[in-house]
């Protein structure tokens, strides 16, 4: 059973349980894949809600959202699936099945093709409307030192979001 709420209902509350971890999924094809975020930024840009999630080319999940139009944001409510973000931010969607290996399962998206996470408690859909590859020149380079060593700078996905409900 969900209950859809206003995307900015829970904003606060979302974006202070983000830096604790959350799961940001997509798909390509059969391939479905969840990832931990730390970082994310919920707005209102060209008259829309928009989720803005980071995703590093280095990773799995980007191969499966370049090639998707969607994505979701499950934000646990509770500190119960602690574990199961550890292995989603640790382990590569390319050797594993992350959703099975985490004891996690998932809903279909309401309003996208894209599932959430089952229990997590307050679920984002969102459809790409907008993508960009961060340029290193343009950023601040104290910034760069502690984010980016190695150089692997994150595409930016701003997602519209088209449904926003907590699991009851």
């Amino acid at each position: 059973m969900v209950k859809e709420v206003r995307y900015n209902e829970y904003a606060k509350q979302a974006l202070d349980m983000i830096p604790k971890g959350a799961f940001l999924t997509t798909a390509a094809g059969e391939a479905v894949n969840t990832m931990t975020i730390g970082w994310g930024a919920i707005s209102h840009i060209w008259q829309k809600p928009v989720f803005i999630v980071l995703v590093r080319p280095s990773r799995y999940t980007y191969e499966l959202i370049e090639n998707s139009t969607e994505f979701t944001v499950s934000v646990p409510l509770h500190d119960d699936m602690k574990k199961a973000l550890a292995l989603c931010g640790t382990k590569s969607g390319r050797d594993m099945d992350k959703i099975k290996a985490a004891g996690l399962s998932v809903l279909p998206g309401q309003k996208v093709g894209v599932p959430v996470i089952s229990g997590a408690g307050l679920h984002f859909e969102c459809k790409i409307v907008y993508k960009q590859k961060m340029d290193p020149s343009l950023f601040d380079p104290s910034l760069a030192k502690t984010c980016y060593p190695e150089g692997d700078y994150h595409t930016l996905y701003y997602g519209e979001i088209v449904a926003c409900y907590q699991e009851a």
